[in-house]
């Protein structure tokens, strides 16, 4: 709420100290203000200075658009998802009214969301249990009852990517054996070696379609030659990390609250992985080259050993309080537009089903294996983000069996852009960005000549007598 030129932040001020772990004391401390001050703008009773706007943005390195009466971008969209089931009769529901129920009772939009999920996932079930493949747009929400791996991706995104107790002790572990600094990778032998395991690389024939195996009874780890050596170093890290530290992994997991054995399984592996990429990328170095290289992607790569794809997804976990990164979202898809991994430690809107806006250049990516892409992008909301994309290719890989080619994105919000190498050619202020949405199914904008399939929540509005640029036209309201 804004009253005159005053910004009332309270709501939004308190939830980002319960979510940073702070009393109103120890808030009022790191700011150098009084507690009664914290206290009388949590309750809306006092307006937030330009003084104390600057000092939150530098102390916890946020952007203080995020403080200004908004919404969380990613329950907005799952918000406007989820009226849009047409068993909840929401036809009449206005903007207006969603952008009221979010920005006062953004708890009660979380329950309506996991609530329509649950109505979704039921009505589905039923449905797959009679004939799974009916029709396209029966498999496409099938997909949506992955629970695993959406209760996996949820507990990552509440926590901006960032797993505080595995990264500090993967970077306490890195920093004494010198891992970051070790180009021999002989570091993480030795850590290997100290449970009498040993390292064996074989052919591809004898792992078949394996790249990775621990044999606990011979203590071998057993690797693909198809692996190259980045991969094969980050391989020695994730069991380094199950074997050491499976204690502290399931202690994260258990904060988790995941339901069934297949989330906690995944997450295991998750959790395993993130530990991997935090040894061979310890924060503080992490953070010192990204910033000092300004995120130059294949730079920071090339000095810690790790391959664009490992640098990108590390660079979106870099949200430790007093030391914060830029918050960037990640996504990887295939040359079919499939998402198989996004992450955000921003608050990028990711769909959760229906694939990504062909519009966005990380499908461009594929026309020029290797190069980068940068784009300006804007969604429906009107926020601007800023995007980098280039393709990476899988491990393994032969003559009759070519590794597949896969595009990865990495992003943020605009306002981080100048902080970019990336960015130093783009005129950010006059540059026309391109009006992406989240996918064609949630997408309605108009006459647009990409588009693949009719929004799910609009009547169609067929001419017989015209043929437009776009293959569907529809109803506005």
């Amino acid at each position: 709420m804004v009253r005159g030129e005053k910004l009332i932040i309270g709501k939004r001020l308190k939830v980002l100290r319960t979510t940073l772990g702070l009393t109103q004391a120890q808030m009022a401390e790191q700011l150098d203000v009084s507690p009664s001050y914290i206290t009388l703008i949590e309750s809306d009773q006092r307006p937030a200075s330009a003084k104390l706007l600057m000092r939150l943005a530098q102390v916890y390195d946020l952007n203080v658009a995020e403080l200004a009466p908004g919404t969380d971008a990613q329950l907005a969209a799952d918000f406007e998802a989820a009226l849009k089931d047409p068993s909840l009769d929401t036809d009449g529901v206005s903007r207006a009214e969603i952008e009221a129920v979010l920005q006062a009772s953004p708890r009660v939009a979380s329950a309506l969301v996991r609530l329509q999920g649950r109505l979704r996932d039921a009505m589905m079930r039923g449905q797959a249990e009679s004939n799974p493949l009916t029709d396209r747009n029966k498999v496409e929400a099938l997909a949506q009852v992955a629970k695993p791996v959406e209760q996996v991706h949820d507990w990552f995104y509440e926590n901006r990517n960032y797993i505080d107790a595995l990264d500090r002790e993967a970077e306490k572990v890195a920093m004494y054996n010198r891992i970051h600094r070790d180009e021999s990778g002989m570091g993480l032998h030795k850590m290997l070696a100290a449970h009498s395991i040993r390292v064996r690389r074989l052919p591809a024939a004898v792992m078949g379609g394996t790249l990775r195996r621990y044999d606990p009874h011979r203590k071998e780890l057993l690797l693909s030659e198809l692996l190259d050596a980045a991969s094969r170093r980050f391989q020695i890290a994730v069991l380094l990390a199950r074997l050491n530290h499976q204690d502290l992994i399931e202690q994260v997991m258990s904060d988790a609250e995941l339901e069934g054995d297949a989330s906690r399984s995944l997450a295991r592996v998750s959790l395993a992985n993130y530990f991997a990429a935090a040894l061979l990328m310890p924060y503080q170095p992490f953070l010192a080259a990204c910033e000092s290289e300004r995120y130059d992607i294949e730079v920071v790569s090339h000095r810690f050993g790790t391959s664009f794809e490992q640098t990108t997804h590390r660079m979106t976990t870099l949200q430790r309080q007093e030391a914060r990164g830029i918050p960037f979202f990640f996504v990887r898809i295939d040359r079919a537009g499939n998402v198989s991994k996004r992450f955000s430690a921003g608050r990028f809107p990711f769909s959760r089903f229906g694939g990504t806006c062909p519009l966005w250049n990380i499908h461009a990516a594929f026309e020029t294996p290797g190069r980068i892409h940068t784009q300006l992008i804007r969604m429906p909301e009107g926020t601007r983000y800023f995007s980098v994309a280039r393709t990476v290719t899988r491990a393994g890989g032969s003559a009759q069996a070519p590794a597949p080619r896969l595009a990865v994105g990495l992003g943020c919000d605009v306002t981080f852009a100048p902080r970019l190498i990336y960015a130093d050619s783009i005129d950010l202020e006059r540059a026309e960005p391109t009006d992406i949405g989240l996918n064609c199914f949630l997408c309605e904008r108009q006459n647009c000549a990409s588009r693949a399939q009719a929004p799910i929540n609009r009547n169609l509005a067929v001419n017989e007598l015209e043929r437009s640029v776009a293959l569907f036209s529809f109803e506005t309201e």
